[in-house]
């Protein structure tokens, strides 16, 4: 019988094979020139492997305390993933930041295209793009009939999407851009990709307009997806089971005591300013321009590599395999911000940050990115998921590749921005008001996250549209009048919550998770804690719900 470290190895491996986006994303060899099933049939063997690997997981012999936890991790990660797979939730779980339709384009950014043996590999796997959308077409169609498809608002937006990469939308298509990089490679081979991606455009084009003629109009208009349904995605999201009157209302008082912080801060940048007006102040004050698109990514990349460099040996024990880390720009398509991709279990792909902004923006402004740049790289999520990758004597295949828990994630993500400006790195009024700025947006998207999903209302007091109950148009007023998240971004992030539900809530509420557990740490030892052992023996552990988490730091 195999045991527990044993059995989640090999779940990896039958994981990868039959979701290749997934096995090439963690660096599993042997499936790049596949693409994953998404159709009805797909979903359902992924639902067959969890059941019959959650089954042996129960009755899987553990040698010590490290696996019993390994355990625990797997039956409540996998767990949550086969409960919204039987509720037909997986199969219906398109939206536009984080969903097949992008893992499918995505994938092909984390290929290796530095050899012909590995433009094979892309041809191959472009070849199958047309099948692929087929399979996510049918399964969004048995989503309808099911009764889970998400909104109809939702698969127009995503429909746009791809007419980008299609090049519909765009002078030309991700796919004929992405293999004109094909060099040193034959023309036999260089005709085949161009052949697959003239297919890859077709075929987006194609689902396109079938999400816009044919699955749109008969999906749901509503947009929250009510009490049931949320409380299961809460459950993925954060690995925890919440109250979420009680997650509500903090997230109003979190608002209310940043919100007053920033006004303290505008005034001193400008006296008597507002939020908004502090923040035009900031935008014209050259210390906070660059010009040039180029010219922004190589900012990124010194202050990231500044970072990994100056915390080393000091605050966090980085490893050599960590000390690189890109900063990349992702194609047009996706929504504005960033997103990271960890390092492969070799390290033979570094972790990277992507970034996106509109396409015709060629002007930065660094005090409202500087935090997201902690965030993403170190010691954000380069360092927390890095450092569970580099735990191979420690950790088991799950544990340091797929048991991510985005409470746990971006919880540790924003803690790491709040480390960042106590240790003196966000210090300058421009840079702390946009520090400031994204932990306003973040107490902002608890409240619009639960408010959309469960109709909630607005209390009183709180100086916008009390009483009423939150619609999309709200919450974009209330970001355009309560922060100063630019526009753009803001009507990407109420789509965001409306076709990723409770996602939006992992941060704040899993960085509440993080500070409660140090401070009990501090109480706990009082002169002899030792932040830096915290730190690393936490992240060491790899990731795991809150729940799990909150009883395994308090043993530290």
């Amino acid at each position: 019988m195999n045991n527990v470290h044993a059995l989640s190895d090999r779940y990896i491996e039958e994981f990868a094979a039959l979701d290749p986006i997934n096995g090439s994303y963690l660096g599993i060899p042997g499936h790049d020139e596949d693409l994953t099933d998404f159709s009805p049939d797909g979903y359902a063997a992924r639902g067959e492997l969890r059941a019959r690997t959650l089954r042996e997981m129960a009755g899987a012999p553990a040698a010590d305390e490290g696996e019993e936890l390994a355990r625990e991790v797997f039956q409540e990660r996998v767990g949550t993933e086969l409960d919204l797979h039987e509720a037909g939730l997986d199969e219906a779980c398109v939206n536009t930041i984080n969903s097949p339709i992008q893992d499918i384009r995505i994938t092909f950014d984390l290929m290796s295209s530095e050899s012909a043996e590995d433009w094979e590999k892309i041809a191959k796997r472009l070849a199958k793009v047309p099948e692929t959308l087929k399979g996510l077409s049918a399964s969004l169609e048995n989503a309808l009939v099911r009764g889970t498809s998400t909104s109809g608002r939702q698969l127009v937006k995503i429909a746009g999407q791809c007419d980008t990469w299609a090049g519909n939308a765009e002078p030309e298509s991700f796919f004929t851009k992405f293999v004109r990089g094909a060099e040193d490679v034959s023309p036999a081979l260089k005709a085949e990709l161009e052949t697959h991606a003239e297919a890859a455009n077709a075929a987006f084009a194609g689902f396109a307009r079938t999400l816009r003629e044919e699955i749109a109009p008969k999906a749901p208009d509503r947009d929250g997806v009510g009490a049931d349904i949320y409380s299961l995605w809460s459950r993925q999201f954060l690995g925890a089971r919440i109250d979420v009157q009680e997650a509500y209302e903090w997230a109003w008082a979190e608002f209310a005591r940043v919100e007053k912080e920033m006004l303290a801060l505008a005034d001193r940048i400008k006296p008597g300013a507002s939020l908004t007006e502090a923040a035009v102040v900031l935008d014209a004050d050259p210390r906070y321009l660059i010009e040039g698109r180029e010219q922004y990514g190589e900012w990124m990349q010194k202050l990231s590599d500044q970072a990994l460099s100056d915390l080393r040996g000091v605050h966090f024990d980085i490893p050599d395999e960590l000390m690189k880390f890109e900063v990349r720009q992702a194609p047009p398509g996706g929504s504005v911000g960033q997103y990271y991709a960890a390092p492969t279990e070799d390290f033979s792909r570094p972790g990277s940050t992507w970034w996106t902004a509109p396409a015709e923006q060629t002007t930065f402004h660094t005090w409202r990115q500087i935090s997201t740049l902690y965030h993403e790289g170190v010691p954000g999520h380069h360092l927390q998921l890095g450092t569970a990758v580099h735990q191979a004597g420690r950790l088991n295949k799950y544990q340091r590749l797929l048991a991510f828990a985005y409470g746990h994630g971006e919880g540790w993500a924003l803690y790491a921005e709040k480390l960042m400006r106590e240790l003196g790195y966000v210090s300058s009024d421009g840079d702390v008001f946009g520090s400031l700025t994204d932990e306003l947006y973040r107490a902002a998207r608890v409240i619009l996250d639960i408010g959309l999903h469960l109709g909630m209302e607005i209390p009183r007091g709180t100086g916008f549209h009390e009483g009423e109950k939150w619609t999309p148009e709200l919450a974009l007023r209330f970001f355009l009048t309560r922060t100063t998240v630019r526009e753009s971004l803001s009507r990407d992030q109420v789509d965001r919550y409306l076709g990723w539900p409770a996602q939006a809530t992992s941060y704040k509420l899993g960085e509440r998770m993080w500070l409660d557990a140090i401070a009990d740490a501090r109480a706990r030892h009082g002169a002899a804690f030792d932040l830096k052992r915290f730190h690393m023996r936490a992240l060491e552990m790899g990731s795991m719900g809150l729940d799990t988490l909150r009883v395994q730091l308090a043993k530290l």
